[in-house]
């Protein structure tokens, strides 16, 4: 079996959102998966953090012999375990994160008081 690292298309109209995932080659690109192994979402601003990678998935799946897609090699190249742009992917998700953060919804609620009778 061929096994190749690409790109599944998820989302909706305007919205594009990418899984990364070990397929067989053979299937078709919105087919069935063997394993997810990052994310890819091409809306947000800032571009080194569009990617989400699980590393040591990637480097197991290339050790045994899986090939990556154009676009999908593209990506491992600059945020793969060797990757060329690891140090302003890591600042740019702890920016992400910092300000998803600061807008996250907090755990209490608001009560309004019943009607007088």
């Amino acid at each position: 079996m061929a096994v190749r690292i690409r790109m599944k298309m998820m989302g909706k109209k305007g919205r594009p959102c990418f899984r990364i995932v070990v397929v067989d080659s053979r299937s078709p690109r919105d087919g069935k998966v063997i394993e997810q192994v990052g994310t890819y979402d091409p809306m947000i601003g800032d571009k080194d953090a569009r990617v989400t990678l699980n590393r040591e998935r990637i480097d197991y799946w290339l050790s045994v012999g899986a090939l990556a897609s154009d676009k999908t090699g593209v990506l491992l190249k600059k945020y793969g375990t060797a990757g060329t742009h690891l140090a302003q992917h890591e600042t740019a998700l702890a920016k992400l994160k910092a300000h998803r953060s600061r807008y996250k919804k907090t755990g209490t609620t608001t009560t309004t008081a019943a009607p007088a009778e």
